[in-house]
């Protein structure tokens, strides 16, 4: 009963430490979408915070109706004041003194000071006496020519501007103007939803945006603006991170996964509000970059899942929201659906130009819709179009940078990796010719098994490659490089000899770090075995020594195990090809039979226990083995000699 009770107790204890473990995961991820959420609502231009409406003359009104909260003026436009104060000036007489100390028989000018009141079109001046002003109309000032042609004698200038006189009473006169006219009261309708913005209304609402930053009335209104920002931010992030956990829930678990997300989303975000801060188009910014980076390293639902939250985000600051939002997803399932598995550079390019295609159409779609007229089309977006198509293509660097500071892989780098030009598998061609084929053989058959369960094919083909690099330290210790000499193993202890076959791992591993091979590549060359038995040996050992109690780990892989379907793929067809070598019939009959003790034996020793294979992946696999092994073993006819 105690032990029973022990047993319990020690059972919680570890399921306590457990869900602590798992909770701070949990918990640490999501504190990485919580600061996000904070950087972007402080990256988030803060002009007119409290009147986030956008509305052109001509188009219709696209929120809901706008009736006014408090009572406010209706404020002239700039056109209408400058023409007011125009009038006011047609009236306006500078001001003059006399020079002291000059003759004072007629008013007299320079010639500078004449032309400039000509030219602002001045019909009068003032000329100070003392306190007393007295105005005279400009025809009767001279200039010492014209009052030398009028009088005929020299007279001198004795009249100049007196500058801080003249501007007071130009300031005195403009406020005379009333900056409003008229008056909009609290509950009065403004506009309504899908009625056409006039000039009236443009005026009233741009009143409106004016009032809301007073900073009496706009201190509120912006308090309670950020607080609905952030709202919104974390309530976007908080269904990315609810997505992740019911469908991606393998992204979720990896930090760097996540941190990638998160990057993306501030690169973006960040780029679309230094725009604004500027006052540049926000669709010169490549938000494509979003979904092309996740396809790339991911999947093409978590890519369209992850823009979505992007723009969404986005579309809180944006002029024109419904606008923006409505062509970014066109351009991000533009950019998915063109962009399936990226293998090739120009691929990049073509997504490009689709996207950039799929923009003008779009913006076009809905201008017309929205106003029915040609005349609305702004020509300078299809140029904000274009230097987002060519920004896109730099995407490119991103791919690259992104693959070093994450450690991902890309579909390139498989293709990189998998020329048999390169220097390392070059220099395996070289040392271990036969486990060159060998590799080969298996890569073929494991990419073909990998296509017909939906694993990725590049990626298990380049693992296979590069499974056994690590026999080019001791070629000749591996039956396929001995070319029908004698087995130095054979002469050797059956437990060294093993740990000889064993080494082939660890020395796979440190040949690909030092070539820098990517993590996931390394990964297949230390899982390729698990951590099964170099069964040969130890059954040799077992019958030469039958009294003995043999220890295994003498004999077994260091592992790991594998985790993923590509590397249990890989597993399979690594022993599966060496097994067909050494069978005496190539028959269907036979080589499925080799085939399925193969993989019986491995189920049973729990090397797949930590991968998601099911059992339909398995069968799938066998009978791909059993046809392709076939195929490459088939028999050929022998060809007739000629009869002399």
């Amino acid at each position: 009963m105690i032990k029973w009770l022990n047993g319990i107790i020690n059972s919680q204890i570890v399921n306590d430490k457990m869900l602590n473990s798992k909770m701070a995961h949990i918990i640490l991820r999501l504190g990485v979408f919580v600061i996000l959420a904070a950087i972007i609502v402080l990256m988030f231009p803060r002009y007119n915070n409290a009147f986030r409406y956008y509305y052109e003359v001509g188009k219709p009104w696209g929120a809901a109706t706008l009736t006014a909260d408090f009572d406010f003026p209706i404020y002239k436009t700039d056109e209408q004041l400058q023409k007011e104060q125009a009038q006011l000036l047609s009236t306006f007489a500078p001001c003059y003194r006399y020079i002291p100390r000059v003759q004072r028989q007629v008013p007299v000018l320079s010639l500078q000071d004449m032309e400039w009141l000509q030219a602002q079109s001045f019909s009068r001046i003032s000329i100070m006496n003392g306190r007393v002003a007295k105005t005279y109309p400009l025809s009767d000032i001279y200039t010492p020519k014209s009052a030398y042609e009028r009088f005929g004698y020299d007279c001198a200038q004795n009249l100049e501007m007196d500058t801080a006189l003249t501007e007071t009473m130009r300031e005195h006169l403009f406020e005379t103007l009333s900056p409003t006219q008229g008056m909009v009261q609290k509950g009065e309708k403004i506009i309504g939803n899908g009625e056409i913005v006039t000039e009236r209304s443009y005026q009233v609402l741009q009143s409106l945006r004016r009032a809301y930053d007073d900073e009496e009335i706009g201190t509120k209104q912006r308090t309670i603006s950020i607080l609905g920002e952030a709202m919104l931010v974390i309530l976007f992030l908080c269904l990315f991170a609810i997505y992740l956990y019911v469908f991606r829930e393998a992204y979720l678990r990896s930090l760097s996964t996540v941190l990638f997300f998160c990057l993306q989303m501030f690169i973006v975000i960040g780029l679309a509000c230094l725009a604004l801060r500027f006052n540049l188009s926000v669709y010169i910014i490549p938000f494509a970059w979003v979904p092309i980076l996740t396809r790339v390293f991911f999947d093409s639902r978590t890519a369209l899942f992850l823009h979505f939250t992007t723009i969404l985000i986005t579309s809180i600051v944006v002029p024109a929201p419904v606008e923006f939002f409505f062509i970014q997803v066109v351009v991000g399932m533009t950019a998915v659906s063109s962009l399936s598995d990226m293998t090739r550079r120009a691929q990049l390019t073509q997504t490009a130009a689709w996207i950039l295609l799929s923009q003008v159409v779009a913006y076009t779609a809905i201008t017309f819709a929205q106003t029915g007229a040609w005349s609305s089309i702004n020509l300078w977006m299809y140029l904000y179009f274009a230097i987002c198509c060519l920004l896109t293509i730099g995407c490119y660097g991103l791919i690259y940078a992104f693959e070093k500071l994450f450690r991902f892989i890309s579909s390139i780098t498989l293709i990189e990796l998998t020329d048999i030009n390169s220097d390392l598998l070059h220099a395996l061609a070289e040392k271990a010719p036969g486990t060159f084929q060998h590799s080969m053989q298996v890569s073929n058959l494991a990419a073909e098994a990998a296509k017909t369960i939906g694993a990725n094919a590049l990626l298990v083909r380049t693992g296979a490659l590069y499974h056994d690099i690590g026999k080019m330290t001791d070629p000749l210790y591996y039956t396929e490089n001995q070319n029908g000499s004698d087995n130095p193993l054979l002469a050797m202890d059956p437990r060294d000899a093993a740990q000889v076959v064993i080494s082939h791992v660890t020395e796979g591993e440190r040949i690909a770090r030092k070539n820098h091979l990517p993590e996931v590549v390394v990964n297949f060359i230390t899982t390729h075995h698990g951590t099964s038995l170099v069964r040969y040996f130890y059954n040799t050992y077992c019958n030469t020594h039958p009294k003995e109690s043999v220890d295994e780990s003498l004999f077994r892989y260091k592992g790991p195990k594998p985790s993923t379907k590509e590397a249990a793929i890989l597993m399979m067809a690594d022993a599966i090809e060496a097994r067909s070598r050494s069978l005496d019939d190539y028959s269907e009959a036979s080589i499925a039979k080799a085939v399925n003790q193969m993989i019986d034996a491995q189920i049973a020793d729990g090397q797949f226990a930590e991968t998601p294979l099911s059992f339909k992946d398995v069968e799938d696999i066998r009978r791909v083995f059993t046809t392709r092994l076939t195929a490459m073993n088939h028999h050929r006819i022998s060809y007739p000699t000629l009869n002399k």
